[in-house]
């Protein structure tokens, strides 16, 4: 600890890092970095530590470019769409991760992502050049069959070994993905990646750069197989990764795991003490000072002294207090080795993680694949994380109340170890699921079980895993009644009242919960906007700009419905998809009164309503008053002397 004051330079430059830590390397400022950030000059030549690659800069471009894109309701694919609070999207994630800005900016507590571990083999989306237009990446990711589902060779490429910037394609996939993921993370958020040895030297370079070397947490180790291949050319690989970063690391505060059945067993109460079970510790420790190298007398007379080289962990005094207080044990016949006494119940309430998973304790790849395939009653799915690996990520980074965010979900694990946990522990967790509608392979088990998109079969295992929770919970519950109808009827002494009673609780807590969980989802799916986009007219043809301006007469584009504007606009205010919308006869009002809108019809008496509302802010569809300028002035004014935000699109 320095003895001097931080300088003002000091406290802003510690400021700017928290807030910008990607902007800093080896503790410094890297302006060419910062201007990146800020979208200036990008341009990565300088010689300094940094990672660079191929694409780089223009990858930042690709970052900042803001996207017209909207979310759209498919409630006929959704279960409970109304009430439930999970969301799944099916769309494209680098553009959805962009929608999603400014309505869950710094809301998710924490972020779990599977993505492609660029094998060689993989096929995932990135541009094959910079230099094509928006217009014809949007072209190419968006070329759809006769069916309507976008086209393996227009949606993704190929990423070969023998290409030249192998590397640096999955750099320019991954980077502005996690940059826009950063953003969503509370500051006590943490994020999560799946990886294995082809990208790890490049993600954890990647991570530096964006949430700062400072708010590493950790490399977990997952031991994902139970037996090795024995046709491996080298080495048997038995193992992939997890990198592990905070937002802000002084903020995140990791949760202990629930010891295991096997850790508790280590427990017992030999010699019946009151304050419960116990397990017994080593008494001596590496030699310190040679005041606590002294005999101990066992309750039999007999001498104990440390062993050479040690000495023991108290003092005379200390160790007297706590043979006393019975902490000290000598063993059955009072004889052995002095051992200290830790009780269960004065212990931390659980267990510390290590970064060293083994499947015994997290799953293992098979179990993954059987768990879909339970569900599915056919390998519908190859390489699905297992569930309980997901519960032990949810169990160390989240409290019962958190959003959790998977925009590779993929078979959907994620979702569905969210819902068994919020089982076990009661919590009320909630989800956003992102997955691209990647088409099946038409050799694949899941194409031949009718399943054409990976989206398809996510949607799916929610809907079936969500079932089952639920299933086995009223299951529960008949059992229950089953063993009270039992009690009942065999008219028991008032011995039995007890267990009658605590039944009864039982069945109805657990009713009461199954009531309330929340086993559904809402599908949006990413598309294009409600409105015309206006289109830079090159040169100076007028012809062309006077079309342009004739058809924004009505913004609003020809396929819009209201409640696909309702959406937009939900979104492009900041509001979140679980947002209270009630429809009035005229209006929609927003979590009651933060915001209404008028997408149907606009009258004076409609107007005054809106207004007695008292609501923050008002948006209105400008074609609303085509006609009656009198009405929009009017109503300008009537908003703006009630302190009412007014605007029209």
């Amino acid at each position: 600890m320095e003895g001097t004051s931080l300088t003002p330079q000091q406290e802003k430059l510690k400021a700017l890092q928290q807030l910008l830590p990607e902007a800093f390397a080896e503790g410094k400022i890297d302006w060419e970095k910062l201007k990146a950030t800020l979208g200036e000059d990008i341009n990565f030549n300088n010689e300094r530590y940094v990672l660079n690659w191929a694409g780089k800069s223009d990858a930042f471009k690709v970052l900042q470019t803001p996207t017209t894109k909207t979310l759209v309701p498919a409630k006929e694919e959704s279960i409970n769409f109304d009430e439930t609070e999970n969301i799944f999207i099916e769309g494209e994630n680098l553009e959805v991760l962009k929608v999603l800005q400014k309505s869950y900016f710094g809301k998710v507590k924490m972020i779990y992502i599977d993505p492609p571990y660029n094998t060689g083999n993989d096929s995932f989306i990135y541009p094959d050049k910079f230099s094509e237009t928006k217009a014809e990446y949007e072209r190419r990711v968006g070329d759809k069959d006769e069916e309507g589902y976008m086209t393996k060779d227009g949606m993704f490429k190929k990423n070969s070994k023998e290409n030249g910037q192998y590397h640096s394609n999955w750099l320019n996939m991954m980077m502005p993905r996690l940059y826009l993921a950063k953003n969503l993370l509370r500051q006590d958020g943490v994020i999560f990646v799946s990886i294995d040895d082809n990208e790890v030297h490049n993600l954890r370079l990647l991570m530096n750069e964006i949430f700062g070397e400072e708010n590493f947490v950790a490399s977990i180790i997952w031991k994902k197989k139970y037996s090795v291949a024995n046709d491996s050319k080298y080495l048997s690989t038995s193992h992939d990764y997890i990198i592990m970063y905070s937002k802000v690391k002084e903020f995140f505060k990791i949760n202990l795991l629930p010891r295991t059945k096997e850790q508790l067993n280590y427990y017992k109460n030999l010699d019946k003490d009151i304050r419960g079970v116990w397990q017994s510790t080593s008494l001596s420790v590496s030699r310190t000072t040679e005041k606590d190298v002294y005999p101990i007398l066992s309750p039999s007379g007999k001498e104990f002294y440390p062993p050479k080289g040690a000495a023991w962990r108290f003092s005379k005094d200390k160790l007297k207090d706590l043979i006393k207080d019975n902490r000290i044990w000598f063993g059955d016949n009072g004889e052995n080795t002095p051992r200290q006494k830790r009780f269960l119940s004065e212990v931390q309430d659980g267990i510390t993680p290590s970064t060293n998973w083994d499947f015994k304790d997290v799953g293992h790849t098979d179990e993954g694949k059987k768990e879909t395939t339970l569900l599915f009653e056919a390998a519908i799915f190859d390489y699905p994380k297992p569930v309980r690996l997901l519960k032990s990520i949810l169990q160390i980074s989240t409290k019962p109340n958190d959003l959790i965010l998977d925009f590779f979900a993929g078979s959907g694990t994620t979702s569905h170890a969210v819902m068994e946990l919020n089982k076990e522990d009661g919590g009320n967790r909630k989800y956003i699921c992102v997955q691209l509608p990647e088409l099946c392979d038409e050799n694949s088990e899941a194409y031949k079980a009718g399943y054409k998109t990976i989206a398809e079969i996510s949607k799916e295992r929610i809907r079936r895993a969500g079932k089952s929770i639920v299933n086995g919970q009223l299951s529960i519950v008949n059992e229950k009644k089953v063993q009270l109808d039992k009690l009942l009827s065999e008219n028991k002494l008032i011995k039995d009242q007890e267990k009658i009673e605590l039944l009864q609780t039982e069945i109805n807590n657990l009713q009461l919960y199954i009531n309330h969980f929340d086993s559904g989802f809402k599908v949006l799916k990413l598309a294009e906007s409600n409105f015309k986009q206006w289109q830079q007219i090159e040169g100076k043809d007028a012809k062309a700009l006077t079309e342009q301006m004739q058809i924004f007469t009505d913004p609003v584009a020809e396929n819009a419905t209201i409640e696909n504007m309702l959406y937009e606009f939900l979104l492009k205010s900041g509001k979140d998809l679980n947002s209270k919308i009630e429809k009035q006869n005229e209006y929609f009002n927003i979590n009651n009164g933060e915001l209404i809108m008028l997408l149907e019809t606009a009258t004076q008496p409609i107007i005054e309503k809106v207004i007695a509302e008292t609501p923050s802010k008002v948006i209105a569809l400008d074609k609303l008053f085509k006609d009656n300028d009198q009405l929009k002035t009017n109503t300008v004014l009537q908003m703006r002397d009630a302190g009412i935000e007014f605007k029209t699109v």
